[in-house]
């Protein structure tokens, strides 16, 4: 395999299982969140603000992934 091939696969790796981990964990903190509400309904306007803000950064944390892995995509340091 030449090393365009191994940045091209690497950036996949990288999209992939950041959206694997994202989705996970936005599932399992929407899951909580139900949870708490039902238990708790006079709480719920405050955990759901708190809920979002949270959805916010588990995606902002993909997407650094994401431009991390365009960036070796597109300006690959290891192309001679």
């Amino acid at each position: 395999m030449t090393d365009v091939a191994l940045v091209a696969l690497a950036c996949g790796l990288i999209i992939g299982l950041g959206a694997i981990g994202a989705c996970i964990g936005i599932g399992i903190m929407g899951g909580k969140y139900l949870e708490a509400s039902a238990r708790q309904p006079e709480l719920m306007n405050t955990l759901q603000t708190k809920m979002f803000l949270l959805a916010g950064l588990i995606d902002a944390a993909f997407l650094i992934g994401v431009g991390i892995a365009m960036l070796f995509a597109f300006a690959n340091p290891f192309v001679k």
